[in-house]
Parts: C-alpha cells; structure tokens; sequence
C-alpha cells in the first residue's frame, strides 16, 4: 500500500530579488520517511526548507503540505501542524523544561499570558518529556540547560501538537561529540515510536544523520542533485559531485561517514 503524501514540490522555481535561489525543484516525502538535505553553504537548503515548512511560497510551481497547496490555505493554520526544532530558538526567559515544551501549544516562544494549558495538554507535554528523557532536569531553566538538553525540549515543544511533520535545521549546532550521539540516539528512538512521523533533516555533515534516516536529497546551486533511497544517494561519487571536492562516503552500522580524499 502506498504511502500517504505528506509533503509533494513539483517544478519549484524561487527568485529573491531578481536571484533564483531555487530552480525546478522536485520533491515528495511520504507519512514514515525521514529525509536528510545535503548540500553546500548557499546551495538553497535553509529556502527548501522554508516551503516544506509553509513560511515561504514558491515563485513558480507547486508547493503541497500535508495535502493542501500554499497560495490556496491558510499558512498560519498549516503551520500548526509542522513541527519545526532551529538549535537557534530565540528564547531568553528562565523557563522550565515543561513550559519550553507547553509552549509548543500556542505556537509561541515565551508563554502566553493568562492562558492555561488544558488537563489534556499537559498530560502530553509530561509524556514526551518522559519519552525524550527530560524528566530528571526537573526544574532547570533554559538558561542552565546544555545545548543538547535544548534540543530534545524543542523537539517535545515541536511534537506537542502532534504534528505529522516534523523539520529540524541542522539540530546538531553546537553540540560536542558525546551529546550529539545521545541526540541521534533520541531521534532513532523517536522513529521508532512514532512510524507514521515524517522527518527532514538539514545538516553539513553526513555524521549527524541518525540510523533511522530513510532518504536523502542533495542540493547543489539551488538545484536538486540527486534524491532517493539514502544509500543510493549518499554515495562517494555524488556527494564528490554535490560538493566539488573528492569525498570518501562509507557507510557502517547504519551510519554514514566521510572523509576527503586526494584529488587525482
């Protein structure tokens, strides 16, 4: 049976300022599949991910979101259902893990005067508090937290709603060696719980992929290089391509590494 389309871009052109960012760009993810975007600084992945996330329209071609066309719905309402984790959360206040998390119901980085979150509400924001292991930070603040601390409460802040899409943009910035493989280890723990979650992660850095990534698109000069199955798209000879430098790509225990290689 196929999958359900979560997200579907056919033909998208972008242009800023009179500068294509985006040529005839294609892609289509599927409910339970967990995409990875690769590709140089200035090569389009933070405008790719715009569209996926309903912040931005096309200037040409078609943009679907969980089956509804941008330039045809509502954004602010679309966007309810995308969950969206940036390492860069602008938050400034002490607050605690749980209302990190509770404001994931509002949609809003600081907590929302005089609003009460529901019994329902925040029953779910304790129980992915549970699941990604932030039950034990009790009551540590934002500021103290660890930056991989921030991470796992931004991806319970973006899972609160329940959304069927979930974008996170380069969500390893920052960490150190041990606290990102205990953030990939949560994202692959995440899969597992939640098989019909669909998933785009941007990185630099075929490291940081988590076992559980299914595809991959490379995206070179605003343009798509290759997309498919992640081991037939991360491979030695496109990522070379892609990042016009010879690149090693192994690929062991469900992970990816690379390395560089001397040019002939």
């Amino acid at each position: 049976m196929p999958q359900r389309s979560i997200l579907h871009l056919e033909s998208v052109d972008f242009v800023r300022e009179g500068r294509p960012i985006l040529t005839d760009v294609g892609m289509r993810v599927g409910a339970g599949e967990h995409w990875a975007l690769i590709g140089p600084n200035g090569a389009g992945k933070s405008t790719l991910l715009s569209l996926c996330g309903a912040v931005n329209h096309p200037t040409r071609g078609s943009v679907q979101v969980l089956g509804r066309t941008l330039g045809r719905v509502d954004i602010r309402e679309l966007r309810t259902s995308i969950g969206h984790v940036n390492p860069r959360h602008p938050l400034t206040s002490a607050l605690t893990v749980r209302q990190v998390v509770l404001t994931g119901a509002t949609g809003s980085t600081e907590l929302v005067p005089r609003w009460v979150p529901d019994e329902a509400t925040q029953e779910r924001a304790d129980e992915l508090i549970e699941m990604l292991g932030l039950a034990e930070l009790g009551a540590a603040t934002w500021p103290t937290m660890s930056q991989g601390e921030r991470g796992r409460a931004l991806i319970a802040r973006a899972l609160l709603p329940d959304p069927p899409l979930l974008l996170l943009d380069e969500p390893s910035t920052g960490l150190d060696v041990a606290a990102r493989e205990q953030f990939l280890s949560t994202l692959d723990e995440l899969h597992r719980a939640r098989p019909s979650l669909a998933t785009i992660l941007v990185t630099h850095h075929l490291e940081e992929l988590p076992s559980s990534t299914t595809h991959a698109l490379l995206i070179k000069d605003g343009r798509v290089h290759a997309a498919g199955r992640a081991q037939d798209v991360l491979t030695t000879g496109l990522v070379s391509e892609c990042f016009d430098h010879p690149i090693g790509i192994e690929h062991r225990a469900g992970r990816w590494q690379a390395r560089a290689l001397a040019r002939s």
